[in-house]
């Protein structure tokens, strides 16, 4: 008898061993297979990681996403809602719900899970993002305050900055497009969303320039946005030969020594901060190349590249080598 509980548990051993794979490495191929947009592979994994770990928040997050992409979000939702009024939740999970939410058109439920999630994480820029479209897919234009509020509660994050140009830019807004526009080509340089707003911010100053008094109407406009007004209808003169780089390169050149002389200790900002630095240091033809020539005409701005090969390479390296953050504190909107 003892001999074959032995063998019993001899042979029953490695089935246990199984069982009790490591979750870690259950987790990690669960993620390869979604890289690999084998979803259905992959939540078959989460599922039994899950379920040797069911406080697991990082499984749980991406089973619900997982089924998510595979458009089952019933299962997905039953997934992220437990975890929603744990201790160890983040505000990634309350994105997932608002995703899932919104995927099947309860934008109710998706609201009220951006609205407890700001509560949990009112300096969650990703939120605030997600939260802002679910109402502007809505119509509801206080979209652009959800964005804004994203904006000053987490300076560093892009995507705000991202949907608040474009809301701006159809709104013709004349300033925010411009300024929202350039930080956010900073914060994301290489990528399909870097071109489509560098055509909006270099369309943006044509539209600014348009006027030949910024001035004239300065009704609503706060001091930050008049000061910005100010110095740059110093720049009208320029503006003759029409608005492409070589121009925009003279008036922001221009713009930036007048916001130094009058108005930097007044309202600090690092976008003009940067765009001083990069004045100093001789990138700042290249740096408005980048942003306007591209934009203008692709073309010529690679015929300005070889041209201009060392300029063209040291912004360039300049450029990866580092990283555009906003600090808190420097929101004027």
């Amino acid at each position: 008898m003892k001999i074959f509980l032995i063998a019993c548990i001899f042979f029953l051993f490695p089935a246990i061993l199984f069982a009790q794979e490591d979750v870690g490495k259950l987790h990690e191929t669960a993620k390869a297979f979604m890289m690999q947009r084998d979803y259905a592979n992959a939540s078959l994994i989460l599922v039994r990681a899950l379920q040797q770990e069911p406080d697991n928040i990082a499984i749980a997050k991406d089973l619900a996403f997982d089924y998510y992409l595979q458009k089952e979000n019933d299962k997905g939702i039953k997934v992220i809602l437990p975890f929603l009024d744990k201790s160890s939740v983040d505000d990634q999970a309350y994105q997932i719900a608002g995703m899932i939410y919104k995927a099947t058109r309860n934008t109710k439920e998706a609201e009220n899970v951006y609205k407890k999630a700001l509560k949990k994480f009112p300096q969650s820029g990703p939120i605030y993002n997600d939260y802002g479209a679910l109402l502007y897919s809505a119509n509801d234009k206080n979209a652009i305050k959800i964005w804004e509020k994203g904006i000053e509660q987490d300076p560093s994050y892009a995507n705000n900055y991202y949907s608040a140009t474009k809301y701006y830019y159809i709104e013709k807004d004349k300033i925010w497009p411009l300024i929202y526009g350039e930080i956010f080509l900073n914060m994301e340089s290489f990528t399909a969303r870097t071109a489509e707003i560098k055509d909006l911010v270099l369309d943006g100053y044509k539209r600014l320039f348009a006027e030949t008094d910024l001035l004239k109407n300065l009704k609503d406009k706060n001091l930050f946005e008049v000061a910005f007004l100010t110095v740059m209808n110093k720049q009208n003169s320029v503006v003759f030969g029409g608005i492409n780089a070589e121009s925009l390169t003279m008036i922001r050149t221009r713009f930036i020594l007048d916001w130094a002389q009058d108005y930097k200790e007044k309202f600090p900002f690092y976008l003009f901060d940067f765009q001083e630095q990069m004045l100093k240091q001789g990138l700042f033809v290249a740096y408005n190349q980048w942003i306007f020539g591209s934009a203008q005409n692709l073309a010529a701005y690679e015929t300005w590249t070889q041209t201009n090969n060392k300029d063209n390479a040291d912004f360039i390296k300049f450029q990866k080598e580092r990283i555009f953050k906003m600090p808190e504190g420097q929101y004027y909107h």
